[in-house]
């Protein structure tokens, strides 16, 4: 299992002590860091569920629990058999993981159900009556913590009902490993380029927040197909510019302060990056 979770070992190890003491989970980190292929891969060694659920401002309590089939009961009434399990009442019953990503982010109603399943291990629906929850369930919350937009801040009651456990990027040797493995077909100094760049961008004074793994993968995947299209060598300074400006500027965010656009700061790295590399700066017209 630990081949499959590149760079994450103490992590994994942490995870699966956790869930075998009985313990819920709080997850913190940036987005791309592996902590849903992580419990994936965790839940498949369980042989439990895994589900997963999305968190906004829009999942309710309702839509976190379920709800009875409005037509049915009309013709049979509150049976149990109308109810439409809700992933924590789905997970409860099965013994799942319940995996909620971007808890920040979720109604504070929302979370006070689930700081009561936690808490009691079980559940009381309305018409529906007690839920208890099997045994092997558990809870798997995870939030970004450098995220402040949309997001709000979590009461000492979740924390003190969970064990948290801090993700942050993969070294830069782990991370090309990851690209390799996603981007089969780039060659080694393409892998590397990209790593670079994602990497530059978490440590540029301009940005609040970098790109992760992910902006490495598509770049990888993206320079070989681009350059194919305008019949250009892979290493083509323009070709990589414009799909580190495609596949990074989206991903970054910019401090308040900074004065330049997101497609500039790329550049900037970009050129950075290539001429470091020994790609010099051969951008047409200079």
């Amino acid at each position: 299992m630990t081949k499959q979770v590149v760079g994450r070992r103490r992590e994994l190890e942490l995870v699966r002590a956790a869930l075998a003491s009985g313990a819920h989970i709080l997850l913190e980190g940036p987005p791309g860091t592996g902590k849903s292929t992580l419990l994936r891969q965790v839940a498949a060694s369980r042989h439990t569920e895994f589900v997963l659920v999305e968190g906004s401002a829009e999942l309710t309590p309702a839509r976190l629990i379920g709800s009875f089939d409005p037509a049915l009961v009309l013709e049979q009434g509150y049976r149990p058999e109308n109810f439409s399990d809700g992933p924590l009442v789905r997970a409860m019953r099965e013994g799942g993981l319940l995996y909620v990503e971007e808890l920040n982010r979720v109604p504070e109603e929302t979370i006070n159900v689930l700081l009561t399943v936690m808490s009691e291990g079980e559940i009381n629906v309305p018409r529906l009556g007690r839920v208890a929850a099997d045994d092997s369930f558990r809870l798997v919350a995870a939030m970004n913590p450098y995220d402040s937009v949309g997001t709000s801040r979590l009461s000492m009651a979740l924390y003190d009902r969970t064990c948290r456990i801090s993700v942050g990027y993969q070294e830069a040797e782990q991370e090309r490993q990851i690209v390799r493995l996603s981007a089969e077909q780039a060659k080694p100094a393409l892998v590397a380029e990209a790593v670079a760049l994602t990497r530059a961008t978490r440590e540029h004074p301009d940005l609040r927040s970098g790109a992760s793994v992910r902006g490495a993968i598509d770049y990888a995947r993206l320079v070989p197909e681009l350059a194919d299209i305008r019949a250009v060598p892979a290493d083509d300074w323009q070709a990589g510019l414009d799909a580190a400006l495609t596949t990074l500027s989206g991903r970054v965010r910019r401090h308040e302060s900074c004065r330049r656009s997101a497609d500039q700061v790329i550049e900037e790295i970009f050129r950075s990056v290539r001429s470091a590399r020994g790609g010099g700066d051969t951008s047409p017209g200079e």
